[in-house]
């Protein structure tokens, strides 16, 4: 299987596209992945979030796609802080998979992507964040090369009643 993952730009943001990002993103939502959302977001919703992140230029937000056989595997974005003071660091937004191509190296893939565009934009610091719960995203971003900075209990609240710990990630990316 052949991951190929590359950055989203303007001219790629066609409607299909969105539609399969829109549906990627509704599935594993209403699948309880953890990616902000307590329902599944809109087409309009998602095509706004896109369209937000390419429009921030390549400097300062990068959209990377990972496909295989011409389908779309999964999605990840980072975008860098706005307060002047963190404006050279970003945030790993979100790196979403398709349950299809679960557990075969898309999301290494599409983080060593990220990692490496954050890289080339001259990011410092990637930071991320992801549940307590959400032990394979722990395990990926550690293998990654990421390290835990901080934990907030009990901070995530996926419904009216459950709390989950939020787990705060961090890589340098400046040279050694």
């Amino acid at each position: 299987m052949a991951i190929r993952c590359h950055t989203v730009e303007n001219h790629h943001l066609t409607t299909d596209f969105t539609d399969q990002a829109a549906i990627l993103l509704q599935t594993l939502v209403a699948d309880g992945a953890a990616l902000g959302w307590t329902s599944p977001p809109s087409r309009a919703e998602v095509a706004d979030l896109l369209w937000e992140v390419v429009d921030d230029g390549p400097k300062d937000a990068r959209l990377v796609i990972a496909s295989v056989d011409d389908r779309l595997a999964g999605m990840g974005f980072w975008r860098r802080y706005l307060r002047p003071t963190y404006r050279p660091h970003a945030d790993l937004e979100k790196v979403a998979v398709s349950l299809d191509f679960r557990r075969r190296g898309v999301a290494r893939s599409l983080v060593e992507e990220l990692v490496l565009t954050a890289t080339d934009a001259g990011v410092e610091m990637l930071t991320l964040d992801f549940r307590g719960d959400n032990l394979g995203a722990e395990q990926l971003y550690l293998s990654c090369g990421f390290r835990e900075y901080g934990r907030l209990p009990h901070f995530v609240a996926p419904d009216d009643v459950h709390r989950l710990d939020r787990v705060l990630h961090v890589r340098d990316l400046r040279p050694a």
